[in-house]
């Protein structure tokens, strides 16, 4: 059994905006999640409880994971040139 993957609307909206080119391997790191939140390029984003980052070309996504619900919350897709999400 998989994760269960929740994305806030402004995720949602932010992968949207982004060029196909870049949103097709950002769909396939969402769906990689879904099997191990733990694998692919990820850190845990210091003064942060339970959020993560993983890194996919020039994006991070932003996560919280769930574990005793076995769900992920994505919170933001942005640019690593990004500073805030």
């Amino acid at each position: 059994m998989g994760w269960n993957v929740l994305v806030a609307k402004n995720a949602e909206k932010s992968l949207k905006r982004i060029p196909k080119k870049d949103r097709q391997p950002l769909l396939s790191a969402l769906s990689e999640i879904t099997k191990d939140p733990f694998s692919g390029d990820i850190a845990k984003i210091a003064g942060e409880y339970n959020t993560w980052r993983r890194r996919v070309r020039n994006y991070r996504i932003i996560f919280e994971i769930n574990a005793k619900q076995q769900t992920i919350y994505v919170v933001a897709i942005v640019r690593r040139t990004s500073t805030s999400y």
